[in-house]
């Protein structure tokens, strides 16, 4: 077998996974462009594990399951995190997600618990 036609198409495909990363608004196209540089690794482990066998027998598939189950993984937390995103802006675009803390004034004072007994938010009594 050539692995060069495999190394050229896991090139190809991580560098549309990072264009999507880069060039995508919504969430969800985001995940699935990870997910395909994520498949792209994996092309290149198992292509690597067919080529140099003496080194690890089966190395480079034993890489690639543990890349599946942490995309998986990946996958599960990104998407809960998407849906928590959409149930509190009602949009996924990346673009309008804050990254910076409220500001001081428009923080909620929360009494310490112990002081009142409440441990809630000034007002809600």
């Amino acid at each position: 077998m050539r692995p060069v036609i495999p190394y050229v198409t896991a090139a190809l495909l991580f560098g549309l996974g990072v264009y999507g990363v880069l060039r995508r608004r919504n969430a969800v196209l985001v995940l699935m462009a990870v997910e395909l540089m994520l498949n792209a690794v994996n092309l290149i482990l198992v292509t690597a594990d067919t080529t140099a066998k003496a080194l690890l027998p089966h190395g480079g598939q034993v890489f690639a399951l543990f890349v599946i189950v942490l995309a998986a993984a990946e996958i599960g937390v990104g998407l809960a995190i998407v849906l928590q995103l959409y149930r509190m802006r009602a949009s996924v675009a990346v673009d309008e997600v804050p990254l910076a803390e409220r500001p001081d004034d428009e923080a909620v004072p929360v009494e310490p618990v112990g002081v009142s007994g409440t441990g809630r938010p000034k007002g809600e009594r």
